[in-house]
């Protein structure tokens, strides 16, 4: 793991999100490792050769980069969208920590989301806020596929007590069931495991990436090789599969009064 302690030029940058006005990423690059991690794309922006999830760059001027703080006062800020704000250098740089801190007197939306229990630290920060939502992501409650697909993300077990201890503490909540991997995510049992300490569902399927295919596929082969013609069908120009999962989705959600979310994609390559 190479990490390296950088100067940027800013922190808080516009974002092109329906659900936020802006983004925070005190990091470049993700400790986590997922193997279907879209944001493997800022290697080509910032230089780096090394595999994603082997390199980690600090911005660790983050918080002096909050600025003309009153702009941000009522807009929607998300935490984070091409790292996790809780992966494990924030343990040792708050960097995350020292921006919420900045952003408390402006009170703009918080959305934060982490695939860490690290994120229960913050607790007293978030309890600053007056419109905050804090998220952790799941994409299975299988420890044993976790650790294939999320290799240094917390456990299914601990991710799910932080969500516990933050909905104990008075929190709005949410699990965002993320990527949904065909034939491996039971998002069904994921819901039934955390719906008394969860306020909202966030669903989001499984974009299967020139840049991630590899990965999959290497995954599948040895997880199940049979998953390996499953996926090919499903990804096939023409399939139905993701709009027939987003209908089941809405239903259940309907039927079982749980408030969800889809943010689906739907393209067929």
């Amino acid at each position: 793991m190479r990490l390296k302690e950088i100067k940027a030029k800013s922190i808080m940058v516009k974002s092109g999100l329906d659900s936020a006005d802006y983004v925070v990423n005190p990091y470049i690059g993700c400790m986590h490792g997922c193997v279907y991690c879209y944001a493997r794309f800022m290697k080509r922006f910032t230089g780096h050769k090394e595999e994603w999830g082997k390199f980690v760059d600090a911005k660790v001027n983050a918080a002096e980069l909050v600025k003309n703080g009153e702009k941000y006062r009522g807009k929607k800020v998300f935490f984070c969208s091409t790292t996790d704000p809780y992966h494990p250098p924030e343990a040792r740089y708050k960097l995350t920590r020292q921006v919420l801190e900045k952003l408390i007197p402006y009170q703009p939306k918080i959305s934060i989301q982490s695939k860490s229990d690290l994120i229960v630290r913050d607790i007293d920060l978030f309890k600053q806020f007056k419109n905050i939502i804090a998220g952790i992501s799941l994409s299975t409650l299988d420890e044993s596929v976790q650790k294939k697909v999320e290799p240094l993300a917390s456990s299914p077990k601990r991710r799910i007590a932080a969500l516990k201890t933050m909905k104990k503490s008075g929190l709005k909540t949410y699990c965002f069931i993320s990527p949904i991997l065909p034939e491996v995510t039971d998002w069904k049992a994921i819901i039934q495991t955390t719906k008394s300490f969860v306020d909202e569902y966030w669903f989001e399927n499984l974009n299967l990436y020139p840049s991630i295919r590899g990965n999959i596929l290497k995954f599948l082969k040895g997880y199940d090789p049979k998953l390996v013609d499953s996926y090919q069908a499903i990804y096939a120009k023409g399939s139905s599969y993701w709009n027939d999962v987003e209908k089941d989705i809405a239903q259940y959600c309907k039927k079982n009064k749980i408030k969800g979310k889809i943010y689906f994609h739907h393209s067929s390559k």
